[in-house]
């Protein structure tokens, strides 16, 4: 049994595809190609944008316990690739708009050479939207997370995007080097060098961890999620959440099965997050845009690290939000955190949520769907009204079949997924949040 869960009593309450946008090789770099941000709740009025950071709610969970909440952003550009602000302003940025913990990422992409520094220099600044990063940008970037990291307050960290055009783009965080595309339309070297050691004469990304980013806007969806077993710990993040798009349902309107169906059914374990993938100069203020709650042991890079290390975070487009999902086997007793593992076979489990934000929203009424894996499409086992503020029981039967999985999907029946899946599908509403998986293993 996890020592972090508790099983305590509830406080009382106080259309289109977006790969057709995508398909302009370098284009793809650029931030203006996917359209409008859908507004996220706001309190008091409904669906629209705002800029004012907001202290949310609390960040202890009232359903497990030995860690905190942490808000994050860990997907952000500047002018050291195809973004449009100065990188020595993100950090504090990100920092004044309320986040506890913020990267930068910008494209890794074909400079990663003696070559690349040269032209650098040399060439106009539309050289950066396809090139993206150097060495010297690299370092560069790595002086600034450390100029802005304070324990405890505020983790700065550096990444990269690595970005091929076709296949799709990864992001790597907590890396001593960087990797570009070295060989186009192959996932494989990427795959490679996040398991190498770094040595004299070659680099690489052991100890570092990496994410799919918003998964199907590139038509080779990293060569169909493929799978290495190698870097299974390594790979640990699936955005489904992308500025203010939702892409559970991504490339469906073109007979392609949802990314997330996709991604775990070919073996990967990663975390669900979202990010607001900024391009432009106000990072961290806009409302609407995806962001990752992380629940850590400490509020530093090694806890940072660690959590999302264990899957131990969910995905939003809301600032403030507080959401935490522990899952009990009925049969084995086994209790599991998202982004962990539940030993269960077959019979009841029971599943706790904990959703808050502040007090304009308690009482709010969403839904929680319980999404399980589908031929095409995640199959929702369940459907339960929620009130914010509340803490929410489940009850159902499950059969464990094969590597299984579920996810917990916060939405507000009122409003209409963007991007929608197949007709009369429950998640065909509005996301507000999405958990890690819980994923069942064999009891015994």
């Amino acid at each position: 049994m996890c020592d972090d869960l508790t099983h305590a009593h509830p406080e009382p309450p106080a259309g289109l595809s977006r790969r057709a946008v995508a398909a302009a090789g370098p284009g793809l770099l650029i931030a203006g190609a996917l359209g409008p941000v859908v507004g996220a709740i706001a309190p008091g009025v409904g669906y629209g944008a705002t800029t004012a950071p907001r202290a949310g709610a609390s960040r202890t969970s009232r359903i497990s316990r030995g860690t905190r909440l942490v808000h994050a952003d860990l997907h952000n550009h500047t002018l050291l690739s195809d973004g449009d602000g100065d990188p020595a302003l993100a950090f504090a940025s990100m920092r004044s708009a309320g986040l506890d913990v913020a990267a930068l990422t910008d494209h890794a992409t074909l400079s990663d050479n003696v070559l690349g520094e040269v032209l650098d220099g040399l060439l106009p600044p539309e050289y950066k939207q396809v090139a993206g990063i150097t060495p010297s940008d690299f370092a560069r970037t790595g002086r600034l997370a450390d100029a802005a990291n304070r324990d405890g307050r505020f983790t700065a960290i550096r990444g990269f995007e690595w970005s091929e055009p076709l296949l799709g783009h990864v992001n790597v965080w907590f890396t001593e080097h960087y990797i570009d595309v070295v060989q186009a339309g192959v996932m494989q070297p990427l795959l490679d060098w996040l398991r190498r050691e770094p040595g004299l004469v070659l680099d690489g990304g052991a100890g570092g961890l990496a994410g799919f980013n918003h998964p199907g806007r590139e038509p080779g969806r990293f060569q169909e999620f493929t799978y290495d077993a190698r870097v299974h710990d390594r790979v640990v993040s699936l955005e489904l959440f992308n500025r203010g798009d939702d892409y559970l349902f991504e490339g469906y309107a073109d007979g392609l099965t949802s990314p997330l169906v996709a991604c775990l059914g070919a073996g990967w374990r990663t975390g669900i997050a979202g990010v607001t993938d900024e391009h432009g100069t106000d990072w961290g203020f806009p409302e609407g845009k995806g962001r990752t709650g992380l629940w850590v042991k400490e509020h530093n890079r090694r806890g940072v690290k660690e959590a999302m290390r264990a899957r131990r975070f969910f995905a939003t487009r809301t600032s403030g939000l507080r959401v935490d999902a522990v899952a009990r086997s009925a049969t084995s007793g086994h209790h599991a955190r998202m982004g962990s593992p539940l030993r269960h076979d077959r019979g009841r489990v029971e599943i706790r949520l904990d959703v808050a934000r502040d007090r304009a929203w308690r009482g709010r009424r969403l839904e929680v769907q319980v999404l399980r894996p589908g031929p095409d499409v995640p199959r929702v086992m369940e459907v339960e009204e929620l009130r914010v503020g509340d803490v929410l029981d489940l009850r159902m039967a499950m059969k464990r079949g094969g590597d299984d999985w579920f996810v917990l999907r916060i939405a507000d029946p009122t409003q209409r997924n963007a991007t929608p899946g197949p007709e009369g599908h429950p998640a065909n509403n509005f996301a507000i949040a999405y958990t890690s998986p819980i994923w069942l293993t064999p009891a015994t």
